[in-house]
């Protein structure tokens, strides 16, 4: 993550604005992106949050596959979400792009001029747009899940990550998920509660370590949501133990013993979580939370194997 100046944070007022930085769409580098071709493309996928947007449409690849989804629903499945997460991102860059100005975020796409926001507007509409008859394919309760997941995300980009409920979009979105699985299959049938729980807990997580790097940032811009309430700390900790509960419920939730593999599973994510917690204002207690997600993905997999 590129350092920040502290010039650049005395810029930047309680809007998101910058007094002395470009606005969206004025100058060069906004009036002038990339044309269509490679660079556009490479500009979309880079401002889309790639890591996270794979992330989860794994996991739900993962979960079609163990519930035992045919493969043209399997498609549908991994079609609908990874629509709604490229549509996720794309919002969340866009409707971030005052405050990144602000902060002077050259990491990120628009900032850097590598692709316009007109162009990042109509990729976040179109998959938006594709997205909605990709769920309802899946059935109309399981598309019905799917959809709310993907309004919550979006809400929390336009408002919600500015209150102290930001984390609930990120608990209510990955808890459906499993819900978006099963509710396609024959009868209709929910998740198990201790899948739902695993998932919601998983989501609050990884808000909370996703967060840890911006606090900073995000206060100077007016985005007070619980993390940046609760400080770095604090937070850190509760990711931390978020994660770990997540895990403790995928283990310990299913009825019969647990298995080698589960009990190895919650001593590497205590060892990861505890190494983790040493920089908590870096990227590495989110990474280890997608890096915990994905042992999890395993076990998942071998509990609801029919």
């Amino acid at each position: 993550m590129p350092a920040r100046t502290t010039q650049t944070r005395k810029n930047a007022d309680v809007t998101g604005s910058a007094a002395s930085g470009p606005s969206p769409g004025s100058g060069p580098r906004f009036g002038s992106g990339p044309r269509p071709g490679p660079a556009l493309v490479r500009g979309l996928a880079a401002a889309c949050h790639p890591l996270p947007a794979a992330a989860v449409t794994l996991f739900a690849a993962a979960l079609t596959a163990a519930a035992g989804h045919g493969p043209a629903r399997a498609a549908a499945v991994v079609g609908a979400v990874a629509a709604g997460q490229l549509s996720v991102g794309w919002c969340n860059d866009r409707a971030d792009l005052r405050r990144d100005l602000a902060t002077g975020r050259q990491d990120k796409p628009l900032v850097a001029g590598t692709v316009t926001g007109a162009a990042v507007t109509r990729a976040a509409a179109v998959s938006l747009l594709l997205c909605v008859p990709l769920s309802l394919a899946c059935g109309t309760l399981a598309g019905a899940a799917h959809l709310v997941g993907v309004a919550a995300a979006w809400a929390y980009n336009l408002h919600l990550k500015r209150t102290a409920v930001s984390w609930l979009p990120y608990a209510l979105a990955f808890g459906l998920l499993p819900a978006f699985v099963t509710l396609g299959l024959p009868g209709a049938p929910w998740p198990p509660p201790w899948l739902t729980a695993a998932a919601a807990l998983l989501g609050a997580g990884a808000h909370f370590a996703n967060v840890l790097p911006d606090i900073e940032d995000d206060l100077a811009t007016g985005v007070a949501g619980l993390p940046q309430r609760l400080g770095l700390r604090v937070s850190a900790a509760l990711a931390g133990l978020l994660v770990l509960g997540s895990t403790a419920t995928l283990v310990l939730g299913p009825p019969g013993r647990v298995t080698a593999y589960g009990w190895m599973l919650l001593a590497a994510t205590t060892t990861a979580l505890l190494l983790a917690a040493r920089r908590p204002a870096g990227r590495l207690p989110f990474l280890a939370a997608m890096a915990v997600a994905g042992a999890d993905v395993i076990l998942l997999v071998v509990e609801l194997r029919p």
